[in-house]
């Protein structure tokens, strides 16, 4: 349902209405050159797209013998966006998700053109992360890992943020402490900050996860309320593929069921090579292009 390459990929001005009709009687004779597999047919601002079979031979042109009709004008939008990378399946999937439907042709950057047929299938991701700031870490790691081209499948990135503010309504303490500072925060009662390590006597819930619990003990040698707010231990339990980072995971990644899990200081490639093995244990492949490897190991 996306052409493997815009090498595949013919666009053709045709001087006939596109009906199946037409189509059929002007495709007949008609040569296709040997990297062609499907062709874009322009009238004006209607679109079709074929899926065409050519004569076996080794030359440059060959005859077409078969065609298939993909999509009629009425089922197809044109879209020219330079923005768009037309080889990077995420990219394309985002935006015909835009058009449920219909068969969505691209022309993106370089003035190169390819499409996505009606009917493909995302892949889902959700994008599991705590806010402030914004938008969250994670959201922009993922979104730049799969700009990267590293994932060579169709994702449709979801992005779900834990708001920390949305916690603190659930504190009963007469102060607060976030694990640190970030624009955003806010409470009617004493904040602090653990990273700050502050001086104080009185009783505090702390907006954190475990570590940030057991850092508090080690200061402060003494026990504190926690609202935990760990994005792995949050994650709702409806088989999602997920991807969350967790300071549990010191370098590379962990695959746990549907979720994958990476570094609190992920790196992109990180983010990129976890994405992609968490597909391929779920069924799904992935061949990064031209096999360029991403050389991380994953935590055992």
């Amino acid at each position: 349902m996306l052409p493997d390459h815009c090498k595949d990929v013919s666009i053709r001005e045709v001087d006939f209405s596109l009906t199946e009709e037409n189509i059929a009687k002007h495709i007949v004779d008609k040569k296709a050159y040997t990297r062609t597999d499907h062709m874009v047919l322009r009238h004006g601002d209607r679109s079709a797209v074929i899926r065409v079979t050519k004569a076996p031979g080794k030359e440059l042109f060959r005859p077409i013998i078969e065609h298939e009709i993909l999509s009629m004008p009425e089922d197809t939008v044109y879209v020219e966006d330079e923005s768009i990378d037309i080889l990077n399946p995420a990219a394309m999937v985002a935006l015909a998700s835009e058009h449920p439907g219909k068969t969505v042709v691209v022309q993106g950057i370089f003035n190169h053109v390819s499409f996505v047929e009606a009917g493909m299938r995302p892949l889902r991701l959700r994008v599991l992360d705590t806010v402030p700031p914004y938008p969250s870490k994670m959201s922009v790691l993922v979104e730049r890992a799969i700009a990267s081209g590293y994932v060579d499948l169709p994702i449709l990135q979801e992005n779900e943020d834990i708001d920390l503010n949305d916690h603190e309504p659930e504190v009963t303490t007469p102060s607060v402490m976030f694990p640190c500072k970030a624009s955003g925060l806010h409470s009617e009662r004493k904040v602090y900050f653990l990273d700050e390590t502050p001086k104080m006597e009185e009783d505090v819930t702390l907006i954190g996860c475990d570590l940030s619990q057991r850092i508090f003990r080690s200061v402060y040698r003494r026990d504190v309320d926690l609202i935990n707010v760990c994005p792995w231990d949050l994650i709702p339990d409806d088989d999602v593929p997920t991807i969350v980072k967790c300071c549990k995971i010191k370098n590379g990644h962990r695959i746990d069921g549907t979720v994958a899990v990476v570094p609190w200081g992920a790196t992109i490639p990180e983010v990129a090579e976890a994405i992609v093995a968490l597909f391929e244990s779920l069924g799904e492949t992935s061949t990064t292009p031209s096999e360029r490897p991403i050389t991380l190991t994953q935590v055992p």
